[in-house]
């Protein structure tokens, strides 16, 4: 845990050598606004237990870079266009976006419901396209989310594909926090769950990550055969029902190996 400014003495101990420090604050800072979306200087600096004025600083540097940006609600920050060009470095996970567009697209136009693609990033699945279905209640824009891995659809797949060590390693670190009373925050259950998800191909929530929404997801893989991120639909609970829905979960898995024979997976 980071300890505050010494009080009183007006010093930063950002500013006296300490780099590497500033570096992983301000990566404290981008990953705290990745997941809540916006957030004040007060509101990350008591997350953080450091003084306002060194997330003041980190901010300013941030802003300049176009990396983070300040909105208009009440001076709070958010994700800004800046982080697209350090993404652009990244040709294999924008690969999988390209490839995998038309087919979210088609996916959200047939059942008329929100698609997202996500992979794994540290001890979270992020979302990293995204497409509207017709029917869609919210406009939410899940994009560059990061969303807990024991709570939802894709975050199941991606827990489920992973080798025995590193999947503990993550839920160790990562907890099993619950979300909504139906989260899953018994370590045996969850692994029973995931042991279903390898043998049916799919993973479902029922309102384990956000009261009111269902989801369903498909593994992605590339062509060493590694899942490489998940594919998902999710709607209102009161009329989403993947498991009843003649087709759906055949149909996505489909468009699933759809978007892994893009990315040159050939087994089937």
């Amino acid at each position: 845990m980071a300890a505050r400014d010494e009080p009183g003495t007006g010093r930063d101990p950002d500013a006296q050598g300490g780099g590497v420090q500033s570096v992983d604050r301000a990566l404290q800072i981008l990953e705290i606004l990745a997941r809540d979306g916006h957030a004040g200087v007060s509101d990350i600096a008591d997350e953080m237990r450091v003084h306002k004025s060194t997330v003041s600083r980190l901010l300013g540097s941030l802003v300049s870079r176009e990396i983070v940006r300040q909105n208009n609600d009440r001076g709070k920050y958010q994700l800004g266009f800046g982080i697209l060009r350090l993404a652009s470095s990244i040709p294999g996970r924008l690969s999988l976006v390209h490839e995998a567009r038309p087919i979210l697209e088609s996916l959200a136009d047939q059942y008329k419901e929100t698609v997202n693609l996500a992979v794994l990033q540290s001890n979270y699945a992020v979302n990293v396209d995204q497409a509207m279905g017709p029917s869609t209640l919210a406009t939410s824009d899940w994009v560059g989310s990061l969303t807990p891995l024991h709570a939802t659809s894709s975050g199941k797949v991606l827990l489920a594909a992973l080798p025995v060590e590193e999947r503990s390693r993550i839920l160790r670190e990562a907890g099993l926090p619950a979300r909504t009373p139906r989260t899953i925050t018994d370590r045996d259950t969850l692994e029973n769950q995931l042991l279903d998800v390898s043998r049916n191909g799919y993973a479902v929530v029922h309102e384990e990550f956000e009261i009111g929404l269902t989801a369903v997801a498909v593994p992605v893989y590339n062509h060493f055969g590694t899942v490489i991120g998940s594919v998902s639909i999710s709607g209102p609970a009161f009329r989403f029902d993947p498991e009843n829905t003649p087709g759906l979960i055949q149909g996505l898995q489909e468009a699933g190996l759809n978007i892994s024979g893009k990315m040159g997976y050939t087994h089937r």
